[in-house]
Protein backbone atom coordinates (compact mmCIF):
# COMPACT_ATOMS: atom_id res chain seq x y z
CA UNK A 1 0.00 0.00 0.00
CA UNK A 2 1.27 3.47 -0.89
CA UNK A 3 0.19 6.70 0.76
CA UNK A 4 1.18 9.14 -2.00
CA UNK A 5 -0.13 9.20 -5.59
CA UNK A 6 2.51 8.94 -8.36
CA UNK A 7 3.00 12.70 -8.84
CA UNK A 8 3.38 13.36 -5.10
CA UNK A 9 5.72 10.36 -4.74
CA UNK A 10 7.92 11.79 -7.53
CA UNK A 11 8.07 15.14 -5.71
CA UNK A 12 9.07 13.36 -2.52
CA UNK A 13 11.88 11.44 -4.25
CA UNK A 14 13.16 14.65 -5.84
CA UNK A 15 13.26 16.46 -2.46
CA UNK A 16 15.10 13.54 -0.86
CA UNK A 17 17.67 13.25 -3.65
CA UNK A 18 18.38 17.00 -3.75
CA UNK A 19 18.09 17.50 0.04
CA UNK A 20 15.52 20.22 -0.55
CA UNK A 21 12.79 21.35 1.87
CA UNK A 22 9.31 19.94 1.41
CA UNK A 23 5.95 20.34 3.10
CA UNK A 24 3.65 17.34 3.30
CA UNK A 25 0.09 18.28 4.26
CA UNK A 26 -3.26 16.58 4.89
CA UNK A 27 -1.62 13.94 7.09
CA UNK A 28 -4.14 12.73 9.65
CA UNK A 29 -2.65 11.50 12.91
CA UNK A 30 -2.86 7.83 11.96
CA UNK A 31 -1.14 8.43 8.62
CA UNK A 32 2.12 9.82 10.07
CA UNK A 33 3.61 6.34 10.39
CA UNK A 34 2.72 5.53 6.76
CA UNK A 35 4.42 8.75 5.62
CA UNK A 36 7.57 7.97 7.61
CA UNK A 37 7.71 4.47 6.14
CA UNK A 38 7.45 5.79 2.58
CA UNK A 39 10.10 8.45 3.21
CA UNK A 40 12.52 5.86 4.66
CA UNK A 41 11.90 3.45 1.77
CA UNK A 42 12.28 6.18 -0.85
CA UNK A 43 15.57 7.29 0.71
CA UNK A 44 16.76 3.68 0.87
CA UNK A 45 15.84 3.11 -2.79
CA UNK A 46 18.21 5.93 -3.77
CA UNK A 47 21.11 3.62 -2.90
CA UNK A 48 22.82 5.83 -0.29
CA UNK A 49 24.99 4.18 2.38
CA UNK A 50 24.71 6.25 5.55
CA UNK A 51 24.23 5.47 9.27
CA UNK A 52 20.55 6.50 9.10
CA UNK A 53 18.31 7.43 6.20
CA UNK A 54 16.02 9.73 8.12
CA UNK A 55 15.50 11.28 11.55
CA UNK A 56 11.96 12.05 12.64
CA UNK A 57 11.59 14.79 15.27
CA UNK A 58 8.47 14.18 17.36
CA UNK A 59 6.97 17.20 19.08
CA UNK A 60 7.17 15.56 22.55
CA UNK A 61 8.20 12.38 24.32
CA UNK A 62 4.72 10.83 24.33
CA UNK A 63 4.40 11.31 20.59
CA UNK A 64 7.88 9.83 20.14
CA UNK A 65 7.01 6.70 22.14
CA UNK A 66 3.72 6.32 20.27
CA UNK A 67 5.31 6.52 16.82
CA UNK A 68 8.15 4.23 17.87
CA UNK A 69 5.68 1.54 18.93
CA UNK A 70 3.54 1.91 15.80
CA UNK A 71 6.53 1.82 13.44
CA UNK A 72 7.98 -1.28 15.10
CA UNK A 73 4.62 -3.08 14.96
CA UNK A 74 3.61 -2.20 11.40
CA UNK A 75 6.90 -1.97 9.49
CA UNK A 76 9.30 -4.80 10.38
CA UNK A 77 11.14 -4.11 7.11
CA UNK A 78 12.41 -0.82 8.58
CA UNK A 79 15.08 -0.66 11.32
CA UNK A 80 13.87 1.78 13.98
CA UNK A 81 16.32 3.48 16.36
CA UNK A 82 14.84 5.32 19.35
CA UNK A 83 16.80 8.36 20.56
CA UNK A 84 15.34 9.59 23.87
CA UNK A 85 16.08 12.90 25.58
CA UNK A 86 17.25 13.31 29.16
CA UNK A 87 14.27 12.92 31.48
CA UNK A 88 15.13 15.97 33.60
CA UNK A 89 14.78 19.71 33.19
CA UNK A 90 17.53 21.95 31.78
CA UNK A 91 20.02 22.97 34.50
CA UNK A 92 18.51 20.47 36.92
CA UNK A 93 20.25 19.26 40.06
CA UNK A 94 19.11 15.72 39.24
CA UNK A 95 20.82 13.36 36.83
CA UNK A 96 19.02 11.71 33.92
CA UNK A 97 17.67 8.25 34.70
CA UNK A 98 20.25 5.49 34.16
CA UNK A 99 17.88 3.63 31.86
CA UNK A 100 17.44 6.72 29.67
CA UNK A 101 21.21 7.23 29.45
CA UNK A 102 21.60 3.56 28.53
CA UNK A 103 19.09 3.81 25.68
CA UNK A 104 20.75 6.99 24.40
CA UNK A 105 24.19 5.38 24.37
CA UNK A 106 22.81 2.26 22.71
CA UNK A 107 21.30 4.41 19.93
CA UNK A 108 24.50 6.42 19.44
CA UNK A 109 26.61 3.27 19.42
CA UNK A 110 24.43 1.72 16.69
CA UNK A 111 24.81 4.87 14.60
CA UNK A 112 28.58 5.00 15.07
CA UNK A 113 29.41 1.32 14.75
CA UNK A 114 27.00 0.23 12.00
CA UNK A 115 25.76 1.58 8.71
CA UNK A 116 22.57 0.97 6.79
CA UNK A 117 22.27 -2.68 5.82
CA UNK A 118 19.69 -4.53 3.77
CA UNK A 119 16.72 -2.47 4.92
CA UNK A 120 15.76 1.17 5.52
CA UNK A 121 16.74 2.77 8.82
CA UNK A 122 14.91 5.55 10.68
CA UNK A 123 15.82 7.40 13.88
CA UNK A 124 12.90 8.60 16.00
CA UNK A 125 13.89 11.49 18.27
CA UNK A 126 12.02 14.18 20.18
CA UNK A 127 12.39 17.95 20.13
CA UNK A 128 14.30 17.82 23.43
CA UNK A 129 16.65 15.11 22.14
CA UNK A 130 17.41 16.82 18.84
CA UNK A 131 18.36 20.15 20.44
CA UNK A 132 20.83 18.64 22.88
CA UNK A 133 24.53 18.38 22.06
CA UNK A 134 26.03 14.89 22.13
CA UNK A 135 29.35 13.34 23.18
CA UNK A 136 31.94 12.97 20.40
CA UNK A 137 31.54 10.02 18.05
CA UNK A 138 35.05 8.73 18.72
CA UNK A 139 34.25 8.59 22.46
CA UNK A 140 31.21 6.40 21.80
CA UNK A 141 33.13 4.18 19.38
CA UNK A 142 36.15 3.87 21.69
CA UNK A 143 34.51 3.24 25.05
CA UNK A 144 33.16 -0.22 24.35
CA UNK A 145 33.86 -3.63 25.86
CA UNK A 146 33.84 -7.00 24.08
CA UNK A 147 34.23 -10.49 25.53
CA UNK A 148 33.82 -14.07 24.33
CA UNK A 149 34.33 -17.45 26.05
CA UNK A 150 37.95 -18.60 25.95
CA UNK A 151 39.44 -15.13 26.28
CA UNK A 152 41.80 -14.18 29.12
CA UNK A 153 40.41 -11.09 30.87
CA UNK A 154 41.47 -9.35 34.08
CA UNK A 155 38.51 -9.14 36.47
CA UNK A 156 39.75 -5.82 37.81
CA UNK A 157 39.71 -4.35 34.30
CA UNK A 158 36.00 -5.18 34.05
CA UNK A 159 35.29 -3.39 37.32
CA UNK A 160 37.33 -0.36 36.24
CA UNK A 161 35.56 -0.23 32.86
CA UNK A 162 32.09 -0.62 34.39
CA UNK A 163 32.60 2.09 37.02
CA UNK A 164 34.15 4.48 34.49
CA UNK A 165 31.18 3.98 32.18
CA UNK A 166 28.53 4.75 34.77
CA UNK A 167 27.59 1.27 36.01
CA UNK A 168 26.73 1.05 39.70
CA UNK A 169 28.36 -1.68 41.80
CA UNK A 170 25.76 -3.62 43.82
CA UNK A 171 25.57 -6.90 45.69
CA UNK A 172 22.81 -8.31 43.45
CA UNK A 173 22.16 -7.14 39.89
CA UNK A 174 18.49 -6.35 39.17
CA UNK A 175 18.33 -3.16 37.07
CA UNK A 176 19.95 -1.82 33.91
CA UNK A 177 23.31 -0.20 34.65
CA UNK A 178 24.28 -2.40 37.61
CA UNK A 179 27.17 -4.84 38.02
CA UNK A 180 28.40 -7.20 40.73
CA UNK A 181 31.54 -9.31 41.23
CA UNK A 182 31.42 -12.40 43.42
CA UNK A 183 34.52 -14.57 43.28
CA UNK A 184 34.87 -15.74 39.68
CA UNK A 185 31.40 -14.51 38.65
CA UNK A 186 30.72 -11.10 37.10
CA UNK A 187 27.08 -10.03 36.67
CA UNK A 188 26.26 -7.13 34.34
CA UNK A 189 22.98 -5.60 33.17
CA UNK A 190 23.95 -3.79 29.96
CA UNK A 191 21.71 -1.36 28.06
CA UNK A 192 19.67 -2.89 25.25
CA UNK A 193 19.63 -6.36 26.86
CA UNK A 194 16.37 -8.05 27.86
CA UNK A 195 18.16 -9.82 30.73
CA UNK A 196 21.41 -9.32 32.66
CA UNK A 197 24.39 -11.52 31.81
CA UNK A 198 26.73 -13.60 33.96
CA UNK A 199 30.40 -14.04 33.09
CA UNK A 200 31.88 -17.19 34.65
CA UNK A 201 35.67 -17.17 35.06
CA UNK A 202 38.20 -19.85 35.92
CA UNK A 203 41.18 -17.80 36.97
CA UNK A 204 41.54 -15.16 34.27
CA UNK A 205 39.89 -17.30 31.58
CA UNK A 206 36.29 -16.53 30.66
CA UNK A 207 34.58 -19.93 30.52
CA UNK A 208 31.02 -18.94 29.66
CA UNK A 209 28.55 -16.07 29.26
CA UNK A 210 24.93 -16.74 30.17
CA UNK A 211 21.84 -14.59 30.42
CA UNK A 212 19.92 -14.87 33.69
CA UNK A 213 16.61 -13.82 35.16
CA UNK A 214 16.96 -10.73 37.36
CA UNK A 215 14.26 -11.92 39.79
CA UNK A 216 15.23 -15.57 40.28
CA UNK A 217 18.95 -15.05 39.49
CA UNK A 218 18.84 -18.31 37.49
CA UNK A 219 20.70 -18.63 34.18
CA UNK A 220 18.48 -19.27 31.16
CA UNK A 221 20.49 -18.98 27.91
CA UNK A 222 24.02 -19.03 26.53
CA UNK A 223 25.50 -15.87 25.00
CA UNK A 224 28.18 -16.37 22.34
CA UNK A 225 29.66 -12.89 22.53
CA UNK A 226 29.20 -9.75 24.61
CA UNK A 227 29.55 -6.27 23.12
CA UNK A 228 28.88 -3.46 25.60
CA UNK A 229 28.44 0.30 25.18
CA UNK A 230 29.05 3.03 27.80
CA UNK A 231 26.30 3.66 30.36
CA UNK A 232 27.26 7.33 30.62
CA UNK A 233 27.99 10.14 28.18
CA UNK A 234 31.41 10.73 29.78
CA UNK A 235 34.00 8.84 31.79
CA UNK A 236 35.68 9.83 35.04
CA UNK A 237 39.17 9.09 33.76
CA UNK A 238 42.17 11.04 35.01
CA UNK A 239 42.23 12.94 31.70
CA UNK A 240 38.51 13.82 31.89
CA UNK A 241 38.90 14.96 35.52
CA UNK A 242 41.88 17.13 34.64
CA UNK A 243 39.97 18.66 31.73
CA UNK A 244 36.91 19.31 33.90
CA UNK A 245 38.96 21.01 36.63
CA UNK A 246 40.77 23.29 34.19
CA UNK A 247 37.63 24.33 32.34
CA UNK A 248 35.53 24.74 35.48
CA UNK A 249 38.16 27.06 36.96
CA UNK A 250 38.45 28.99 33.69
CA UNK A 251 34.67 29.34 33.46
CA UNK A 252 33.79 30.19 37.07
CA UNK A 253 36.97 31.39 38.75
CA UNK A 254 38.90 30.09 41.73
CA UNK A 255 36.56 30.80 44.67
CA UNK A 256 34.97 27.33 44.78
CA UNK A 257 34.65 26.76 48.52
CA UNK A 258 31.53 24.69 49.23
CA UNK A 259 31.19 23.64 45.58
CA UNK A 260 30.50 19.92 46.05
CA UNK A 261 30.39 19.26 42.30
CA UNK A 262 33.97 20.46 41.85
CA UNK A 263 35.12 18.65 44.99
CA UNK A 264 33.53 15.30 44.07
CA UNK A 265 34.78 15.30 40.49
CA UNK A 266 38.27 16.29 41.64
CA UNK A 267 38.23 13.23 43.90
CA UNK A 268 37.07 10.99 41.05
CA UNK A 269 33.60 10.57 42.55
CA UNK A 270 30.34 10.80 40.65
CA UNK A 271 28.06 13.68 41.66
CA UNK A 272 24.28 13.84 41.27
CA UNK A 273 23.46 16.12 38.33
CA UNK A 274 27.02 16.27 36.98
CA UNK A 275 25.73 15.47 33.47
CA UNK A 276 24.64 19.11 33.15
CA UNK A 277 28.35 20.02 32.89
CA UNK A 278 28.94 17.45 30.14
CA UNK A 279 30.91 19.87 27.85
CA UNK A 280 33.64 20.21 30.48
CA UNK A 281 34.47 16.48 30.31
CA UNK A 282 35.07 16.40 26.54
CA UNK A 283 37.23 18.36 24.13
CA UNK A 284 34.06 19.22 22.23
CA UNK A 285 30.45 18.12 21.88
CA UNK A 286 28.73 17.38 18.58
CA UNK A 287 25.34 18.07 17.04
CA UNK A 288 22.99 15.27 16.06
CA UNK A 289 23.79 15.73 12.37
CA UNK A 290 27.39 14.62 13.04
CA UNK A 291 25.95 11.17 13.81
CA UNK A 292 23.50 11.36 10.89
CA UNK A 293 25.36 12.72 7.86
CA UNK A 294 23.18 12.80 4.78
CA UNK A 295 20.00 11.83 6.65
CA UNK A 296 16.75 13.63 5.91
CA UNK A 297 15.31 15.67 8.77
CA UNK A 298 11.55 15.12 9.17
CA UNK A 299 9.57 17.45 11.44
CA UNK A 300 6.38 16.36 13.17
CA UNK A 301 3.19 18.42 12.98
CA UNK A 302 3.63 21.35 15.43
CA UNK A 303 7.29 20.41 16.01
CA UNK A 304 8.50 23.89 15.08
CA UNK A 305 6.28 25.46 17.76
CA UNK A 306 7.61 22.91 20.26
CA UNK A 307 11.18 23.80 19.23
CA UNK A 308 10.57 27.48 19.95
CA UNK A 309 9.00 26.62 23.30
CA UNK A 310 12.01 24.48 24.19
CA UNK A 311 14.42 27.31 23.39
CA UNK A 312 12.45 29.62 25.69
CA UNK A 313 12.43 27.01 28.46
CA UNK A 314 16.21 26.55 28.25
CA UNK A 315 16.75 30.32 28.39
CA UNK A 316 14.36 30.74 31.35
CA UNK A 317 15.99 27.97 33.40
CA UNK A 318 19.45 29.34 32.67
CA UNK A 319 18.43 32.85 33.67
CA UNK A 320 16.92 31.54 36.92
CA UNK A 321 20.17 29.76 37.81
CA UNK A 322 22.24 32.83 36.93
CA UNK A 323 20.05 35.09 39.05
CA UNK A 324 20.29 32.77 42.05
CA UNK A 325 24.08 32.64 41.70
CA UNK A 326 24.43 36.43 41.31
CA UNK A 327 22.25 37.01 44.36
CA UNK A 328 24.31 34.53 46.41
CA UNK A 329 21.23 32.48 47.28
CA UNK A 330 21.71 30.14 50.27
CA UNK A 331 22.64 26.50 49.67
CA UNK A 332 25.13 24.75 47.46
CA UNK A 333 26.00 27.08 44.56
CA UNK A 334 24.88 26.08 41.07
CA UNK A 335 27.14 27.50 38.36
CA UNK A 336 25.37 27.02 35.02
CA UNK A 337 27.08 26.78 31.66
CA UNK A 338 25.88 28.96 28.79
CA UNK A 339 22.88 27.50 26.91
CA UNK A 340 24.78 27.04 23.65
CA UNK A 341 27.36 24.87 25.45
CA UNK A 342 24.74 22.20 26.13
CA UNK A 343 22.13 22.90 23.46
CA UNK A 344 21.99 24.02 19.86
CA UNK A 345 21.77 27.77 19.29
CA UNK A 346 18.79 29.16 17.40
CA UNK A 347 20.84 30.01 14.32
CA UNK A 348 22.26 26.47 14.20
CA UNK A 349 18.79 24.97 14.27
CA UNK A 350 17.56 27.39 11.60
CA UNK A 351 20.28 26.19 9.20
CA UNK A 352 19.56 22.51 9.88
CA UNK A 353 15.80 22.92 9.57
CA UNK A 354 16.17 24.81 6.30
CA UNK A 355 16.14 21.57 4.28
CA UNK A 356 13.68 19.63 6.45
CA UNK A 357 10.55 17.77 5.43
CA UNK A 358 7.73 19.30 7.48
CA UNK A 359 4.61 17.22 8.15
CA UNK A 360 1.24 18.83 8.80
CA UNK A 361 -2.29 17.71 9.53
CA UNK A 362 -3.62 20.58 7.40
CA UNK A 363 -3.72 21.10 3.65
CA UNK A 364 -0.59 22.91 2.48
CA UNK A 365 0.57 24.74 -0.62
CA UNK A 366 3.97 25.62 -2.10
CA UNK A 367 5.45 28.99 -1.19
CA UNK A 368 8.64 30.75 -0.19
CA UNK A 369 10.66 28.49 -2.45
CA UNK A 370 9.39 25.34 -0.69
CA UNK A 371 7.53 22.62 -2.59
CA UNK A 372 4.42 21.01 -1.12
CA UNK A 373 2.37 17.85 -1.56
CA UNK A 374 -0.82 16.69 0.14
CA UNK A 375 -1.49 13.12 1.22
CA UNK A 376 -5.26 13.59 1.21
CA UNK A 377 -5.89 11.64 4.41
CA UNK A 378 -8.50 12.66 6.95
CA UNK A 379 -9.36 11.95 10.55
CA UNK A 380 -11.53 8.90 11.15
CA UNK A 381 -14.91 8.83 12.86
CA UNK A 382 -14.55 10.03 16.45
CA UNK A 383 -16.97 8.55 18.96
CA UNK A 384 -15.98 10.95 21.76
CA UNK A 385 -19.37 12.80 21.63
CA UNK A 386 -21.23 9.54 22.26
CA UNK A 387 -18.85 8.62 25.07
CA UNK A 388 -19.50 11.96 26.76
CA UNK A 389 -23.28 11.91 26.30
CA UNK A 390 -24.96 9.84 29.08
CA UNK A 391 -28.09 9.49 26.93
CA UNK A 392 -26.25 8.15 23.87
CA UNK A 393 -25.52 4.48 23.18
CA UNK A 394 -21.95 4.09 22.00
CA UNK A 395 -22.54 0.70 20.38
CA UNK A 396 -25.60 1.93 18.48
CA UNK A 397 -23.43 4.70 17.02
CA UNK A 398 -20.63 2.26 16.16
CA UNK A 399 -23.05 -0.19 14.54
CA UNK A 400 -24.63 2.60 12.51
CA UNK A 401 -21.24 3.78 11.30
CA UNK A 402 -20.20 0.25 10.28
CA UNK A 403 -23.41 -0.24 8.29
CA UNK A 404 -22.82 3.07 6.49
CA UNK A 405 -19.33 1.90 5.50
CA UNK A 406 -20.70 -1.41 4.25
CA UNK A 407 -23.40 0.31 2.16
CA UNK A 408 -20.64 2.40 0.58
CA UNK A 409 -18.77 -0.79 -0.37
CA UNK A 410 -16.02 -0.29 2.21
CA UNK A 411 -14.66 -2.82 4.70
CA UNK A 412 -14.66 -2.21 8.44
CA UNK A 413 -11.83 -3.53 10.61
CA UNK A 414 -12.28 -3.51 14.36
CA UNK A 415 -9.15 -3.73 16.53
CA UNK A 416 -9.39 -4.89 20.14
CA UNK A 417 -6.91 -4.69 23.01
CA UNK A 418 -6.98 -8.45 23.65
CA UNK A 419 -8.63 -11.69 22.59
CA UNK A 420 -11.09 -11.40 25.47
CA UNK A 421 -11.99 -7.85 24.46
CA UNK A 422 -12.43 -9.01 20.87
CA UNK A 423 -14.83 -11.77 21.94
CA UNK A 424 -16.91 -9.36 24.04
CA UNK A 425 -17.08 -6.84 21.17
CA UNK A 426 -18.20 -9.60 18.81
CA UNK A 427 -21.17 -10.45 21.03
CA UNK A 428 -22.08 -6.83 21.84
CA UNK A 429 -21.99 -5.71 18.19
CA UNK A 430 -23.99 -8.81 17.19
CA UNK A 431 -26.67 -7.67 19.62
CA UNK A 432 -26.70 -4.36 17.70
CA UNK A 433 -27.10 -6.01 14.32
CA UNK A 434 -23.45 -6.23 13.21
CA UNK A 435 -22.47 -9.81 12.40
Amino acid sequence: MTLFPPLAAASLRHALEKNEPLRIGALANGAIALALAEIARAKFASGVDIPALGVFVARDGLRQAELHGVMQALFPDIEIILMPAWDCQPYDRASPNAGVLARRMEALSRLVRTRGGSRPRLVIASVNAILQRLPPRDFVARQSFSAAPGQAIDLNSIAIWAEANGYSRVSTVRDVGEFAIRGGLVDLYPPGFADPVRLDFFGDTLESIRAFDAESQRSNANVKRLDLVPMSEFQLTSEAIRRFRQRYLAEFGGNLRGDTLYEHVSEGRRHVGMEHWLPLFHETLERFDAYLPGASLILDHQAEAAIEERFKQIEDYHEARKSALDEAAPGVPYRPLAPDALYLARHEWAVLAGSAIALSAFETAPGGGVSAINAGTRKGRDFAPERMDPKANLFDAAASHIREMQRAGRKAVIAAASEGSRDRLTHVLADHGVT
